[in-house]
């Protein structure tokens, strides 16, 4: 006779052996954090794949019951990510604590790029510059005038901004970090001025494109690109007309003391801005999950298809893939593309050794840690 299974038992039986194995885990990441400190004494890398096949392996041995191998595999994996992750965040800590950044990004203070940097930084001791034009911010970063540069590189409304991509090829930079944005643009104009009285308007083109529907029913103004949103709300300041107007966020209106006259004019309601941190080295970390590389595939038939089969069998998501003119070769293109994953994956670095012998040009610009928050 099949014995009759008390649900709430059972529960209780997993209730305790939940805290058996919390207790074991706080244990062992106390553990982790005195291993970080070691390792950042005598300069050795966090990840140690060797040791950590090891663990698995040891794990899988111990079991009574050899059927949850795969499990326990899977299981010291995601524990170990989960240490990698805080040895990496100790040390970042650490050597934050003891140097300053010099940091630059492209407008002002009180732009989005500002607001970027200023969140992917924070905690952090940074010297902040400004540059009015993309390329300058690369420049800055090649030439060695700052360690970072912030740079939007995609936009959940517009698309790919293809200036950085050719850029960051051109200069050889490296990306090793990226925020994204919550862009939330608005109509602000001097105290005193009106809707009906405005007759141009300052912004980025990028700010323009996000904002066409507002505009289509206001045929009156003038639209003027600038070089940036921040510097267009600082350009209406300082000109003194009530009949000027420029498009940009919150924190430019509180910067300049503009008054919005029309708030979140922006078409799509979840409009965001991913922004990229760039330097002149690849940086490397344990809980990197994100990798951008730039490839040029074989001029012939089916090339394309071919390359992006190395990403389906191996069963890695991409992301994003942007193509950009190979200048003076006509109908030939470099792909960005943008996947999930660690270079320090068996699956990944087949699939890098794969696209580097079958590709016409092949570069890694960064595996670097997403940031989840991004809108998609």
């Amino acid at each position: 006779m099949t014995e009759k299974l008390d649900l709430e038992a059972i529960r209780r039986e997993i209730d305790e052996a939940d805290g058996i194995l919390l207790n074991a885990f706080e244990r062992r990441l106390d553990a982790v954090l005195k291993v970080a400190e070691y390792k950042k004494a005598n300069n050795l890398p966090v990840r140690d794949r060797a040791r950590e096949l090891k663990v698995i392996a040891k794990a899988q041995e111990r079991l009574q019951n050899k059927k949850y191998a795969p499990a326990a595999a899977d299981l010291m994996e995601s524990i170990m990510a989960i240490a990698r992750g805080m040895e990496e965040e100790q040390l970042q800590t650490a050597e934050a604590q003891q140097e300053t950044f010099d940091v630059g990004c492209f407008g002002v203070e009180g732009s989005y790029s500002h607001k970027a940097m200023e969140e992917y930084f924070a905690g952090k001791k940074i010297t902040r510059h400004y540059y009015s034009v993309f390329e300058d911010v690369v420049k800055a970063v090649k030439n060695g005038e700052i360690r970072y540069g912030v740079l939007p590189v995609e936009n959940s409304s517009t698309g790919g901004i293809t200036e950085v991509y050719d850029l960051l090829r051109h200069y050889g930079c490296y990306i090793t970090g990226e925020k994204c944005v919550k862009i939330e643009h608005n109509l602000m104009a001097l105290p005193g001025a009106t809707l009906s009285g405005i007759t141009e308007v300052y912004s980025h083109p990028q700010g323009f494109a996000q904002c066409k529907d507002f505009f289509a029913e206001y045929p009156q103004m003038k639209l003027v690109p600038y070089y940036s949103t921040s510097k267009s709300a600082e350009a209406v300041k300082e000109s003194g007309s009530l009949h000027l107007a420029a498009v940009a966020g919150k924190q430019a209106a509180e910067l300049y003391d503009l008054q919005i006259l029309a708030a979140n004019i922006n078409y799509n309601g979840n409009n965001t801005t991913r922004f990229i941190i760039i330097a002149n080295e690849a940086e490397h970390s344990a809980d990197a999950d994100k990798i951008t590389l730039v490839i040029a595939v074989k001029h012939e038939p089916g090339s394309l298809y071919r390359v992006l089969g190395y990403f389906y069998h191996s069963g890695l998501n991409l992301t994003n893939l942007e193509s950009r003119p190979i200048e003076g070769k006509s109908w030939e293109y470099f792909f960005h593309i943008d996947l999930m994953g660690n270079l320090a994956d068996t699956n990944v670095q087949e699939t890098v050794r794969m696209l580097s012998d079958n590709c016409a040009y092949f570069r890694i610009l960064g595996n670097y840690r997403s940031d989840m928050k991004q809108e998609r």
